[in-house]
């Protein structure tokens, strides 16, 4: 199987996760999944795999060498976003792109006008969507790009390698991915998890992460007889709200600048909820930004009554980068392997957060590498086959290279 047909494949399985389930998966579709991703790492040879009842698979490529090396590791997610529907999915190839727009469906069109990110993709053949739901590259191009390197290695034993193991796990997108991963059980020195952006990519910094859920209670009263009486809920959400500078939200901000962002807000008169996250690379301002929000609530209930305004804060994750740096060797091999690939590298801080994160401030260093897919979580999200099969290269050079590391 090529690793067309196998991403291919891999899109026709709703994966979706969500936010408010209790649920580990968060959706029982992820499990479906999971259970076809088994049985196709069976097949292809694989030892020592398994899959809990939470959906987390692990599987081994033993070594082919008799040299101590270190045990590395490779980590995908298969759950989508919920930014947009994973179901259905009508994957295509754009076979030799020329630059131009590409009509996903009547009426649904890519253009480089609105996404320039095309044009670096011009003569590659690009799998895209039919423009109403996402693709999924998002980390499916992960898996499906591990998955191609072991086998490669596997047919291919004159690259000698110690000992890998390969992870995949659901409910990345709600931010609880690497929660309930054995780092015991994986057993590795580092690894790397398949789930960066465009070629090249390769990122060891990350946002700090916390949610917010702000709870307003207001009073109902007749309008009629509200002087006096009345709290408007809905009133006070936008209010709330209102305290964010419009220079510190997403559509905003770059590179290195944090945010606050509102995901939603459900209101009535009788009572609001407003859903944030809440990011910065700066550990400082990370927490300076959570005090911010607090003290919202602080000024709001001493305005309007104690107990009016509620904020329950949760951190998600922190920057990757205080755990990696006394590594180096661990991105000094990625960028090595890069190289020999044929594969100019670029390391940049990553607005967002990946499981590796959280792994990493779990005793296991988990660097991010490029799997392929641009425009995440929408209907415009294309992958290239082409980057996706020098993702599969990098991968096997980093093999090779760990299988030389205690030379």
């Amino acid at each position: 199987m090529d690793i067309t047909e196998r991403f291919i494949n891999y899109t026709k399985f709703d994966t979706q996760s969500a936010e408010d389930s209790q649920t580990v998966p968060s959706t029982a579709k992820q499990l479906i999944f999971a259970k076809y991703l088994k049985e196709e790492l069976e097949s292809e040879g694989l030892e020592d795999v398994e899959m809990d009842d939470m959906g987390y698979i692990y599987a081994t490529l033993p070594a082919n060498t008799k040299k101590e090396t270190p045990t590395i590791g490779f980590i995908s997610h298969y759950d989508t976003a919920l930014d947009a529907s994973g179901a259905n999915i009508k994957a295509r190839i754009v076979k030799n792109y020329d630059g131009g727009d590409i009509e996903l469906s009547s009426g649904i069109i890519s253009s480089p006008k609105k996404f320039p990110e095309l044009l670096a993709h011009k003569g590659e053949d690009l799998i895209v969507t039919d423009g109403t739901t996402l693709l999924g590259a998002d980390d499916k191009a992960g898996i499906a790009e591990i998955v191609q390197a072991m086998c490669y290695l596997r047919d291919h034993k004159e690259i000698e390698h110690g000992k890998i193991r390969v992870a995949f796990n659901p409910d990345e997108e709600i931010g609880m991915g690497a929660h309930h991963f054995d780092v015991e059980k994986f057993g590795c020195d580092w690894a790397y998890t398949m789930d960066g952006g465009d070629i090249g990519d390769l990122e060891y910094e990350n946002f700090n992460a916390a949610s917010a859920k702000v709870t307003i209670k207001g009073c109902s009263v007749h309008t009629g007889y509200a002087k006096g009486k009345m709290v408007n809920a809905s009133r006070l959400a936008c209010e709330f709200n209102a305290h964010i500078p419009e220079t510190d939200i997403p559509e905003t901000t770059e590179g290195y600048q944090g945010f606050y962002h509102l995901l939603g807000i459900e209101s009535h008169c009788e009572q609001a909820k407003l859903s944030y996250i809440i990011r910065d690379h700066d550990r400082r301002k990370f927490e300076d930004r959570k005090d911010f929000m607090e003290n919202i609530a602080k000024e709001m209930n001493e305005k309007y009554g104690e107990g009016t305004v509620k904020v329950d804060i949760k951190d998600q994750y922190y920057n990757m980068k205080e755990k990696i740096d006394p590594k180096m060797y661990v991105i000094d091999i990625v960028l090595k392997a890069m190289q020999e690939s044929g594969v100019t590298p670029k390391v940049e801080p990553i607005r967002g957060g990946t499981d590796g994160a959280q792994l990493s401030f779990r005793g296991l260093p988990c660097p991010n590498i490029f799997a392929g897919g641009v425009n995440f979580h929408g209907p415009y999200e294309f992958v290239s086959i082409q980057v996706m099969n020098k993702a599969v290269d990098v991968i096997v050079k980093i093999c090779q290279i760990a299988g030389t590391f205690n030379d």
